[in-house]
């Protein structure tokens, strides 16, 4: 064979790989309002910066007949390439292809590409939209499953893991998504479950749709399995680009840094008045984010999920950091089983790569009730002390207006090595609040006094003004500084210059039993 026909043959072996399934597979994904594998990699990526990986590989199973069904590729599109000129490692299912289900080749493409990303400290993505396990193949696939499973535990903390899920994902090839640092799903034609809805129906009877078993706003509201939500993929792929602004290579270096053009001394009066004086009054958190962070901008994570704190990314002087804050908009603002699962995780994550930690406090308490104690409120509030607990990274609090109780503690307290604790001026950091203590502390006052009404609120404000305020904490050192807050802004890009060389260790150990 000449040379010529030889490079022809490449050509046309290429061509036909990247059709998959064929035009007619593509019309169908299409019609399905999907996107093929290749055009989500595109929409992904940096315009043809894509290098693509093992496009040949087939599948080596010969029951069923299989042997006469190989396709290159196998179902599966691997690579490289880079989101605003930093090297990222991808996989996408393609479900024009035996319904991009998992085989023992597609599992090997897609740990070879993980382990590459490993080995060069770069983020891997995930771009899900498959029919599950490729039966013909039986266990082959249950194991290729878990030699992927394997990866994601490995390499956790080491390379950021995004997934991407466009489709179908279903039984066990959730759990890959599920080790992953954050899911991106889109609305309509996605849904991740563990048992489809016939299952479901057959066992307990229950009568209800893919997109009410496992639709993307199920995850995002009351599962809290995925972290971002989109209406079409097209929105999906630009937001895991953003996210890439914020995040490192790897647990060993830092998230990019932008140039900032916001001034690092801006003051916003706002903020002075921006708090009700009526403490039981609410108001929107975000607010007092968006006048802090640079340019007013904050990607915030889980953001239908136990909405009563919240979690994101947001920049202070160029530099990424990660926020917790609680949103007295939403039941006070106060902590539960979920809120603390969400901030919990989202602490380590930051942790783990490096992206000191600004805590925005107005905590009421942790939520009293029979349903928060039988669902373990206790375990799920330690997770959270815990991740501060055991988080290295700069870490300050600002505390805006309440710190209750054990949630005080909780919220990045000096004691859990807070590295610098701001508060307010009318900030309330006591035991609990002042109606309350002060019906303990002056019960007997109380009852004998002939408006009892009267005596208690004449208490509530003593107990106010002699403990509830943030000079007595700051007094014993539990607070560094009390400060105006217009200036909270220049206040936190300081401290963080300051923090910048911090070091601090953990106990040498294999790893910490976190209460799960």
């Amino acid at each position: 064979m000449s040379r010529e026909r030889k490079i022809l043959e490449l050509k046309e072996k290429i061509d036909k790989a990247r059709v998959g399934g064929g035009d007619v597979a593509i019309d169908k994904q299409h019609q399905r309002g999907k996107l093929t594998a290749r055009e989500r990699i595109d929409l992904l990526l940096d315009k043809s910066s894509f290098e693509e990986m093992d496009m040949f590989r087939t599948h080596d199973c010969t029951d069923f007949d299989m042997n006469k069904k190989k396709i290159l590729g196998d179902g599966m599109v691997t690579g490289y390439g880079t989101i605003h000129g930093r090297l990222v490692f991808v996989y996408a299912f393609d479900f024009t292809v035996f319904g991009g289900s998992l085989s023992k080749t597609v599992a090997e493409k897609v740990v070879k590409v993980m382990e590459k990303a490993a080995k060069v400290g770069a983020p891997v993505i995930g771009i899900n939209d498959s029919g599950g396990a490729r039966i013909q193949e039986g266990v082959d696939s249950l194991a290729g499953y878990t030699e992927i499973f394997l990866r994601n535990v490995l390499y956790s903390g080491v390379i950021p893991q995004i997934s991407a899920v466009v489709g179908p994902c279903a039984g066990g090839a959730v759990y890959s998504p599920a080790l992953t640092d954050f899911i991106f799903m889109v609305r309509k034609t996605a849904y991740m479950f563990l048992t489809g809805p016939k299952i479901v129906k057959t066992v307990t009877h229950e009568d209800v749709t893919a997109e009410e078993l496992g639709g993307a706003d199920v995850h995002a509201s009351k599962s809290g399995i995925t972290h971002f939500t989109y209406d079409d993929e097209q929105s999906l792929f630009e937001g895991i680009r953003s996210l890439i602004n914020y995040i490192p290579q790897n647990n060993m270096e830092e998230a990019p840094v932008i140039v900032n053009e916001d001034p690092v001394d801006r003051i916003d009066e706002d903020l002075n008045y921006l708090v009700p004086d009526n403490v039981n009054k609410p108001y929107d958190m975000k607010d007092v984010l968006m006048r802090i962070l640079d340019n007013s901008e904050f990607i915030e994570v889980q953001a239908l999920y136990a909405p009563n704190i919240m979690i994101g990314f947001g920049r202070l002087n160029g530099k990424s950091i990660g926020v917790v804050a609680n949103q007295p908009k939403y039941l006070a603002g106060v902590l539960d089983s979920n809120s603390s699962n969400k901030a919990a995780r989202f602490v380590r994550f930051c942790d783990a790569f490096n992206i000191p930690i600004v805590t925005f406090e107005d905590v009421p308490g942790f939520m009293p009730g029979t349903v928060q104690e039988f669902n373990g409120v206790i375990k799920h509030g330690a997770k959270m002390l815990y991740a501060y607990a055991e988080a290295t990274v700069p870490k300050i609090t600002v505390i805006i207006r309440k710190g209750y109780g054990g949630a005080f503690c909780v919220m990045n307290s000096k004691q859990l090595r807070g590295d610098i604790i701001y508060a307010w001026p009318a900030s309330e950091i006591a035991v609990m609040g002042p109606q309350g203590a002060s019906e303990i502390i002056f019960s007997k006052e109380i009852k004998a006094a002939k408006n009892p009404q009267e005596k208690l609120q004449g208490k509530i404000e003593e107990y106010r003004d002699k403990f509830a305020n943030p000079y007595v904490a700051a007094s014993k050192g539990y607070v560094d500084e009390v400060i105006e807050p217009k200036i909270t802004r220049y206040k936190l890009i300081k401290a963080l210059e300051m923090l910048a060389n911090k070091r601090d260790d953990n106990p040498p150990k294999k790893h910490g039993n976190i209460p799960l």
